[in-house]
């Protein structure tokens, strides 16, 4: 009998495993939840009931022939794709199969730098070498841009021989590339286009938002359905187009996937795709309704910049995700990272991330018309009990880097520690980021400068989760021998 986007077929094959009754004496070892009573009494009997192992009723992951195999083919269906993968690892695993099918030790491959780190660690992977496309930079925001197509034209003419172009649908902040022009350009090179879709999974369910990987005809995309999506943490879905062989990918992605993935995710993804392919325009039709009002309301608080579509010239902004509730902070006196410690420690409101100059909070179905409110409330309070003069605040949010070496040259090579203040004029061989959102402010292979030293010290000043480093406290850093 045919599938349609009515079915689960995970998800069904669990239930139909729970009424089974079967004995296990095979992992994991928890035993339905019977061996560790705590974690049940806190998970739940009907969690710890379907976190099973791969068995014929309920296939294998590593090499899908029914149930999986299935439920990838109403996910290729359900979002315009040739194929799916389910992926248990994260987008991280996604982004890392995409550049680790494309590309080999010492191929290029086109990228824009505010990438997230998990396709600069890709590189350290495969050894392949980045053509770093500069984005251009919102001054004002302090934010980094998408990649214009003049550039990306740039790139391509002086390095015909790169494998693949990596673009970024959408930023963190929701600003899009024109990834059909730079897909069509790409493709007229015989180079391959991959999309990091971590934040842009509404593209292929909703109305009025920007083009989507497989509909501007890219090769592959990386889908975070645990982000817009509603599935559980860390599951994710890994398109494909035409021209990639799926068998092959398979291969690839079984380098690093987990032999051992988890029901609970995979199931997580099942019913999530059912869900969106029948309701989706629904959903988030309703979710741009709330960040909108949102939007409004925070801008006539007064100081705060809630951007949006407004930003859009049509081309290093081609187009902007509405859903995305990014608010600019400096005007009130306050880094991002300062407001979101205080809506947190203040007003019990945990919001996605701040950085030097921004906040973003994650809007989506799940939330409610109060908890917007109370959002809004915060903030006003925010601005009348902490704001002060915006003079001296650090405004470049995103420091164009200067490239040395290759990525995983500089992170095998000989290294030795300094000081992060006499660091200056070394080359970096390890990352610098604030996460999120992850993308490096320092990454193997890059100069250190003076600019780049007074951030990091400014975002630590300020608060800023700095990840990245050996040294925990990111008093040192290692440099090149």
């Amino acid at each position: 009998m045919a599938l349609s986007q009515v079915d689960a077929p995970i998800y069904e094959a669990l239930r139909r495993f729970r009424r089974m009754r079967v004995v296990p004496f095979d992992v994991p070892g928890h035993k339905r939840g019977r061996g560790n009573m705590e974690l049940t009494e806190f998970l739940g009997e009907d969690c710890m009931n379907v976190d099973v192992n791969s068995m014929k009723p309920l296939d294998n992951l590593c090499h899908p022939v029914s149930v999986i195999k299935d439920a990838e083919e109403l996910a290729a269906q359900a979002f315009g794709a040739e194929n799916v993968f389910f992926m248990v690892g994260g987008t991280t695993s996604a982004v890392q199969s995409m550049i680790m099918y494309t590309c080999k030790e010492g191929d290029k491959i086109i990228m824009p730098r505010n990438v997230h780190r998990s396709a600069i660690n890709a590189l350290i992977l495969t050894g392949a070498v980045p053509v770093y496309v500069d984005p251009d930079v919102n001054h004002q925001l302090g934010i980094a841009l998408g990649m214009s197509v003049a550039q990306v034209e740039k790139a391509i003419r002086e390095n015909p021989d790169a494998k693949a172009i990596m673009v970024n649908n959408p930023t963190y902040y929701g600003v899009c590339s024109d990834l059909k022009r730079i897909t069509e350009l790409a493709h007229s090179y015989g180079m391959l286009v991959l999309a990091d879709e971590a934040h842009g999974t509404h593209f292929y369910f909703g109305e009025g938002f920007p083009m989507s990987a497989m509909a501007a005809g890219a090769d592959i995309a990386s889908a975070s359905m645990h982000k817009s999506g509603g599935s559980l943490t860390q599951s994710s879905f890994l398109l494909m187009g035409k021209k990639i062989n799926s068998d092959y990918m398979r291969q690839i992605v079984n380098l690093t996937q987990t032999t051992s993935a988890s029901y609970l995710l995979l199931s997580s993804l099942d019913i999530s795709r059912k869900r969106l392919a029948l309701s989706g325009r629904e959903i988030f039709a309703k979710t741009v309704e709330m960040a909108q009002y949102a939007r409004d309301e925070i801008n006539s608080i007064g100081g705060y910049y809630a951007f949006s579509s407004e930003l859009i010239n049509g081309d290093s902004v081609f187009d902007f995700d509405v859903s995305k509730l990014s608010v600019y902070t400096l005007p009130i006196g306050l880094a991002g990272i300062e407001v979101y410690d205080l809506l947190r420690d203040e007003y019990d409101i945990q919001i996605e991330f701040g950085d030097i100059g921004n906040i973003l909070a994650y809007v989506s179905v799940g939330d409610r018309k109060r908890d917007i409110e109370r959002l809004i409330s915060a903030m006003s309070e925010i601005k009348r009990r902490f704001g002060r003069s915006g003079s001296g605040m650090l405004t470049q949010e995103y420091i164009n880097p200067i490239v040395a070496e290759p990525p995983r040259k500089a992170f095998y090579a000989q290294k030795r520690s300094l000081p992060l203040e006499e660091a200056a004029g070394n080359v970096c061989t390890e990352f610098v980021m604030c996460y999120p959102p992850g993308i490096p402010i320092l990454a193997p292979g890059e100069l250190i400068t003076p600019e780049i030293i007074e951030y990091i010290k400014y975002a630590k000043e300020k608060g800023c989760q700095m990840t990245g480093t050996e040294d925990i406290n990111i008093e040192r850093l290692n440099v090149l021998a």
